[in-house]
């Protein structure tokens, strides 16, 4: 007898337990502006001799709120040591709802090494859903490729 209503309760526990890993993700972010880093790989050690993969990375800044704009005040991209390397939009950059920006790293670039990142600063003006930031990276050599995507992290909260 037991049994018989441990199993219903166990089936529902276990409903809700994947309900709610299936929400995550998915929870609405509101902020007024946020430094985030960006992971990115200029190359990978591959093969039993650790040879350098070069790849390029294309950093996408996406904005998802779909009645406000969002403004890119910088992109840096530091190298394996810290250090800064590039500096993009030497104004900022006005990303209208729904719009994206882009910056290209190409292949041939290992400026960055296979520690390198990007760190985006931008605002809403008001509280507007977080943009979607993240970073494409593929190579490709003769009939071989590969390619990943990092997603961005908020460092710093406006």
């Amino acid at each position: 007898m037991r049994r018989n209503t441990l199993i219903p309760v166990l089936a529902v526990l276990a409903a809700f337990l994947f309900v709610q890993s299936a929400q995550a993700g998915r929870e609405l972010f509101l902020s007024s502006g946020q430094k985030v880093y960006v992971p990115v790989y200029s190359h990978v050690y591959q093969g039993p001799k650790n040879r350098p993969y070069n790849l390029s990375a294309l950093l996408s800044i996406r904005n998802v709120d779909s009645e406000h704009s969002i403004t890119v005040s910088y992109v840096h991209y530091y190298n394996d040591d810290g250090e800064l390397v590039k500096s993009f939009f030497k104004e900022p950059v006005v990303i209208p709802p729904m719009g994206t920006k882009e910056v290209y790293i190409p292949e041939r670039d290992t400026s960055g090494g296979s520690g390198a990142n990007f760190t985006v600063k931008w605002e809403g003006g008001a509280k507007v859903s977080t943009p979607i930031i993240q970073a494409v990276m593929i190579g490709t050599a003769s009939t071989q490729g590969i390619s990943f995507v990092c997603d961005g992290v908020a460092i710093e909260e406006d």
